[in-house]
């Protein structure tokens, strides 16, 4: 009998979603005589039930939208709301799985698609995953479909912020996505000709990232643009966030593990707005008056880009590939030119971080770029 294929896009919405439905789809219909079904709006619809026919109808046209045509949520299969309590509904899907006959779920999205991936894959379901997310995050891949579109975009807000930043003589500080990790930001900030770039991966020291201001001040250089992740942190709270981790790994009973993570999450909740105290913090320092544009989602929307499609169909294809092979509870990811099946296990809770020797961090080094520290 042919094999029946289930996918699913969960997390944050990313340019390429759809290229990559379309690179799963048309690859196991013409090549393999497959069935192809959607479920709607993440692990939700999947739970509910809500599916979609994806034939080559449902296919055709969607390789340059945005978005993804089955929507998606950030339920997760073992806490999700329901009747207003959260609620482990992966046995739910596990029966939804065998009725509908799929010898495989196809999940796309970036970490906790993974994560929520793994929990079915212990519950013995044939799954796997594709790295999305505009972050390039995801472990144990080259990239991820949605980074270049985002970069592009974020690269040409830059572009756009010159002219304003120079005939004002202002501080511009952009934010860019990259909640814990700064690849988008780095990219950015060097493509974008970024004067300081600041990334969660190096605490900065805001006098520092001040001093590098008025040091262009000073050569005649009356504008400065900051391209800010925004999980970027400063030396002090990284320090802080340090001490409440290491006592939440001494913590020995509840009592002590219930007040650590209550001071992680109080940090975490202190970090919101961090983007506007920094450029208040540089115009007093500095003299300079400063402005602050927040991309927002403006990075993760509209058309993706000419490799991001690539990318996505690469993946796709491949991982209908592998489903005819009998290879499931892998990610597809990005190596060179090839592809390669990575077991979840390695994937699973994990991120990719800048390292600091990173050959971007060396680059932005080397053209004097300032990185706070």
């Amino acid at each position: 009998m042919a094999k029946c294929v289930g996918i699913l896009t969960s997390g944050g919405d990313s340019p390429g979603l759809n290229a990559a439905i379309r690179g799963v789809g048309k690859a196991a219909l013409n090549s393999y005589g497959m069935q192809v079904i959607g479920f709607r709006d993440g692990f939700r619809g999947f739970m509910e039930n809500r599916i979609m026919e994806l034939d080559s109808n449902a296919l055709s046209g969607i390789l340059t939208v945005g978005g993804t045509i089955l929507g998606t949520s950030r339920d997760k299969p073992h806490r999700m709301p329901v009747g207003g309590k959260l609620m482990d509904m992966t046995d739910v899907m596990v029966e939804n799985y065998h009725q509908h006959n799929l010898d495989v779920l196809v999940c796309l999205g970036g970490g906790g698609t993974a994560k929520n991936a793994y929990r079915l894959l212990q519950k013995g379901l044939n799954v796997m995953t594709l790295p999305k997310t505009i972050d390039n995050d995801v472990i144990k891949t080259d990239y991820t479909f949605g980074f270049d579109t985002a970069l592009s975009v974020a690269t040409e807000a830059i572009d756009r912020l010159h002219s304003t930043a120079h005939s004002h003589h202002r501080i511009v500080v952009v934010e860019i996505m990259g909640n814990k990790v700064g690849w988008l930001a780095l990219g950015a900030g060097i493509a974008g000709g970024a004067d300081v770039i600041l990334i969660p991966e190096v605490p900065y020291d805001v006098e520092l990232v001040a001093k590098a201001i008025r040091g262009r001040s000073a050569s005649g250089k009356r504008f400065s643009i900051v391209a800010v992740a925004e999980g970027a942190i400063s030396k002090q709270e990284a320090a802080s966030r340090r001490g409440a981790q290491e006592r939440l790994e001494k913590a020995k009973n509840k009592k002590e593990i219930a007040k650590a993570e209550a001071d992680m999450a109080q940090l975490e909740l202190a970090h919101a707005g961090n983007t506007l105290r920094l450029a208040a913090q540089l115009e007093q320092l500095t003299g300079l008056e400063s402005r602050v544009t927040i991309l927002g989602y403006l990075q993760r929307g509209g058309t993706p880009s000419a490799a991001d499609r690539l990318l996505a169909t690469r993946l796709g294809t491949a991982c209908a590939d592998l489903i005819d092979k009998g290879v499931f509870g892998v990610m597809v990811a990005a190596k060179g030119d090839t592809t390669q099946p990575v077991p979840l296990e390695e994937v699973a809770g994990k991120l990719k971080f800048v390292p600091p020797d990173h050959a971007w961090v060396a680059t932005a080094r080397s053209v004097g770029t300032c990185l706070g520290d």
